[in-house]
C-alpha cells in the first residue's frame, strides 16, 4: 500500500484529487464529488480535531474495536456502496474549492508530522494504532473515493 507518509504517494494523491470537477460523477454512491471530499475529511477531523465528536462508550466502542477496525485498517479493499457511520455521512451541500483546501491541509498536516507522531496514538473510535494502522486508515480511505470518481 502506498504511504501518506511518502511524498510521492502525497503527490500523487494530490494530482488525483486536483482531477476532481463540479462535473466528475460517481460511479458508485449518493455523494457528489463535494460531498465525498467533506466525507474524506471526517477522518482527518477526527485526528486532528476530536472534540468535535462523541467519543464512543461500551457496546459501540466495543464493536468499533473489535469488528469495525480489523476491516478498516486491514489489507482488504473497502465494498463499493458499503455502510458509513453517521458521523461520516454529508447530505448537506458543500463547496469543492473548500474541501479540495482542507483535504490538501490534513494531507500536509499529515506528512508533516510523520509515521513516528501517528505511532502508537489514540483514534477516537479504535484506540491507539500504529503508524502503518493510520497509514492504511486515511490512504485506502481516500483512494476508495478517489477510484469512486474514476481518478
Amino acid at each position: 500500500m502506498k504511504s501518506v507518509f511518502n511524498t510521492k504517494d502525497i503527490t500523487e494523491l494530490k494530482e488525483r484529487i486536483n482531477k476532481l470537477s463540479s462535473r466528475s460523477q460517481a460511479q458508485w454512491g449518493k455523494m457528489n464529488v463535494a460531498q465525498m471530499l467533506a466525507h474524506c475529511n471526517v477522518a482527518y477531523e477526527m485526528t486532528f480535531e476530536p472534540y468535535q465528536f462523541k467519543k464512543p462508550k461500551g457496546i459501540k466502542k466495543w464493536i468499533l474495536k473489535s469488528l469495525i477496525k480489523p476491516y478498516v485498517v486491514g489489507p482488504k479493499s473497502f465494498k463499493k456502496n458499503g455502510q458509513t457511520s453517521k458521523d461520516f455521512k454529508i447530505t448537506s451541500t458543500r463547496d469543492l474549492d473548500f474541501e479540495k483546501e482542507r483535504i490538501f491541509s490534513f494531507i500536509d498536516k499529515t506528512q508533516q508530522l510523520g509515521a513516528s507522531y501517528f505511532e502508537e496514538k489514540e483514534n477516537l473510535s479504535f484506540g491507539k494504532m500504529s503508524s502503518n494502522e493510520w497509514n492504511t486508515l486515511f490512504y485506502k480511505h481516500l483512494n476508495h473515493h478517489l477510484e469512486q470518481f474514476g481518478v
